[in-house]
């Protein structure tokens, strides 16, 4: 099993989703690939390329190329995991901008997902995501959280077969609290992991 652990928080120290993600990396102990959005961006992109790059404009423009070349390599990072991490604060109530710069570099038609009669289906194979959310003020899975619930969707969008939230808020819990209870939920994920592997459960 290989991991794609994507960082996007803006704090390189004393981050709830890079520490709760680390544990939850070294609990996974597979080999894992780490792309960190906040320390290493990706290239920005104009308005002309991002609509060429989501059409597979045949375009032979080299900024376009560019796009096409990162694009590929982040979807076959995806293609090449069988679980993905996604470590995202919420900021505004919503992600990251450096993150929805992945989403828009993946989420392309007829590569990671596919238009039927039925609606989309993803493409990408993916058999488990885990999403850690930390908000300060912000309820995660509330009604003014538009993080968690929309990486979920963008993560079932790309053919993620199950999604699991692990909650790292605190605005009424101290940073301590915090790691403490997104690393019991992290085991509780891993305990539950276990079982079904050996009754054999999907």
């Amino acid at each position: 099993m290989t991991v794609l652990h994507i960082n996007s928080s803006v704090r390189f120290s004393n981050s709830n989703t890079r520490i709760i993600g680390q544990y939850l990396l070294d609990a996974l102990g597979e080999p894992t690939i780490s792309r960190d959005l906040a320390q290493h961006p990706l290239p920005p992109i104009n308005a002309e390329d991002l609509v060429d790059l989501h059409s597979s404009s045949n375009s032979d423009r080299a900024s376009l190329q560019a796009q096409f070349i990162l694009s590929e390599q982040l979807i076959d990072e995806l293609k090449n995991a069988d679980t993905l991490v996604l470590a995202a604060p919420i900021y505004n109530f919503g992600i990251p901008a450096t993150l929805k710069q992945w989403i828009d570099s993946i989420c392309r038609a007829g590569v990671s997902f596919k238009y039927t009669e039925q609606g989309p289906v993803g493409l990408l194979g993916v058999k488990r995501a885990f999403i850690i959310t930390a908000s300060g003020g912000t309820p995660v899975g509330s009604d003014i959280d538009f993080a968690s619930r929309y990486l979920e969707h963008i993560c079932k969008f790309i053919g993620v077969s199950e999604v699991f939230h692990i909650d790292a808020s605190g605005s009424k819990r101290t940073p301590e609290q915090v790691i403490a209870q997104g690393k019991q939920q992290v085991d509780a994920l891993m305990s539950t992991y276990s079982a079904n592997e050996s009754t054999g459960a999907a």
